[in-house]
Formats: C-alpha cells, sequence, structure tokens
C-alpha cells in the first residue's frame, strides 16, 4: 500500500508502466466534473470508476483484495476513512473473477475492527495505491462521498 499526494503519483510510475497513463489522464481531466461510471483510459487495462459510495462505518465495510489490478483510490468530495491489513493476514474466501475480487467477510465473534491491521484517513488530494497483496475496507464516512477508482492492470 501507499499513500501520497495525488502531486507526486508521476513519482510512482516505476512500480508499474501503466501509473503513467493514470498521470496523464489526472493531469488532463478534472475528476470533479466526471461523469459517474467506467472511463476507460487503455481498454480493460486501465480505466476510472467514477462513484457515489454510500456512508457506512468501520463495522459495515468489508475487507476486499484483487488479483489482476491493482486499486488507487482517490476521493473527490470528501475525506474518507481506509482499513488495511495484508492478504495473509485476512479471512480465506472464494475470489470471484468475474469482478475481479474477494470480499474476506471475518467470521464472528471477529469483526472489521479485529481484522485491520490500521486505519487511516484519506483525503481530497491523496491518494491510496492498494496491489493484490493488500487488503483493504474503503470507503469508511459519515456523509456522501464521491471517489474516482483507478484500476490498473498488475
Amino acid at each position: 500500500m501507499i499513500v501520497d499526494s495525488i502531486e507526486r503519483l508521476d513519482r510512482y510510475t516505476g512500480l508499474n508502466p501503466r501509473f503513467a497513463l493514470v498521470v496523464d489522464f489526472l493531469r488532463h481531466h478534472d475528476l470533479s466534473q466526471l461523469t459517474s461510471g467506467i472511463h476507460h483510459i487503455d481498454g480493460d487495462d486501465v480505466f476510472v470508476n467514477v462513484q457515489d459510495a454510500p456512508v457506512k462505518t468501520r463495522q459495515e465495510a468489508r475487507f476486499e483484495t484483487h488479483r489482476r489490478m491493482i486499486d488507487i483510490q482517490v476521493p473527490i468530495s470528501a475525506s474518507e476513512e481506509h482499513g488495511w491489513a495484508p492478504i495473509e493476514a485476512l479471512p480465506a474466501a472464494d475470489y470471484n473473477e468475474e469482478v475481479d475480487m474477494t470480499f474476506h467477510d471475518p467470521v464472528p465473534p471477529a469483526t472489521p475492527d479485529s481484522v485491520a491491521q490500521t486505519y487511516f484517513t484519506l483525503c481530497p488530494g491523496q491518494f491510496a495505491i492498494y496491489f493484490p497483496t493488500d487488503g483493504h475496507a474503503p470507503a469508511i464516512t459519515d456523509k456522501a462521498l464521491r471517489k474516482a477508482i483507478f484500476k490498473v492492470k498488475a
């Protein structure tokens, strides 16, 4: 996982050559002006999903991982809290290949709080990069949240 200011995203292009496409997209587009939904940047290899996330608590947030894609999450309208844990600390769960998603729901009496190794606040103007080894529970917020999730082929 990486958390930093959006102005410094270009420093991470060496980690994946497709990150440069995200940097270029951000230079030429105002995220707050994009319509909700998917905007393809490089076919299915790089795209951004702009969405309005519902209000949810830590207990309602679900830890997720992806095998094929890297997430670059960017809050647009407000701050959001994220939970993080390495994939090996998460409960085993079935992978949905169609949507490249595994939800790692804790088995009671475990809770998302007991699974998370850390929580942090991500503010507008910042980003978080989640690799396939990063479990993340994003969009924990007490108000409406508009955000952009860039999906980059790993």
